[in-house]
């Protein structure tokens, strides 16, 4: 479990394997000082397992459906990545509930200046957009951020100089590819009611039924 508070951002040292199955040795200082084989770390904010590692550098190894759903597939040797170790019991919790587990990936259609901020705005396909909502959180390449906005097929966030300063995204560009991984909450609450039993059904609205009017009715909203 992580937050999507980006600890540092390390520096891709070398990949091999193939499109299948790849291995990366990443660089890397502060998210090293007490990692142990077998830790977790998230890269790009995918879960990884170190394999080995030293002082400066550890190694994680990806699998094919980790390859084949996020932007990991597309890393080259240089590319800077966000790093965070997973959550401790008694950590703050900055950001929100992160699992590494990233839902999908989307493509960056621009930025815009506004103030202090940065507006990105990001498509995605349906299956991921449901989940996404006006002021709730969303995790894009391992950083939590707060949704501005919803359309029929994009989304916008706002990133603060600090955030910028401080994760890989600074280097991302329109036509990009981000990782994405939505608030955990929906997707369990969509999943209890598609399998709620017949005589839980009596009481609860179907998927279909769930609206602003009962989650209001309920106390939800």
């Amino acid at each position: 479990m992580f937050t999507g508070l980006v600890e540092e951002v390390g520096i891709l040292e070398s990949i091999s394997g193939d499109q299948q199955a790849s291995r990366l040795v990443i660089q890397a200082q502060k998210v090293l000082e007490d990692v142990q084989i077998g830790d977790s770390i998230a890269v790009n904010g995918v879960c990884l397992t170190v394999t080995t590692h030293t002082v400066h550098r550890f190694q994680v190894d990806v699998m094919p459906q980790t390859l084949q759903h996020t932007n990991l597939r597309h890393l080259v040797p240089g590319h800077r990545v966000n790093l965070e170790r997973a959550l401790r019991l008694g950590d703050r919790l900055g950001g929100h509930l992160v699992s590494g587990h990233v839902d999908g990936t989307g493509t960056i259609l621009g930025r815009q200046e506004q103030a202090n901020a940065v507006l990105y705005r990001i498509q995605t396909g349906p299956e991921l957009l449901k989940y996404v909502m006006p002021r709730g959180s969303i995790c894009l390449d391992g950083i939590s951020l707060t949704v501005v906005d919803v359309e029929d097929s994009s989304f916008r966030v706002s990133v603060i100089p600090h955030t910028l300063a401080v994760t890989s995204l600074q280097d991302r560009h329109s036509g990009d590819l981000v990782n994405l991984e939505a608030d955990m909450i929906g997707k369990y609450v969509e999943r209890l009611l598609q399998h709620a039993s017949p005589k839980e059904s009596v009481d609860r609205p179907s998927s279909s039924s769930l609206n602003i009017a009962f989650l209001q009715e309920n106390g939800f909203a």
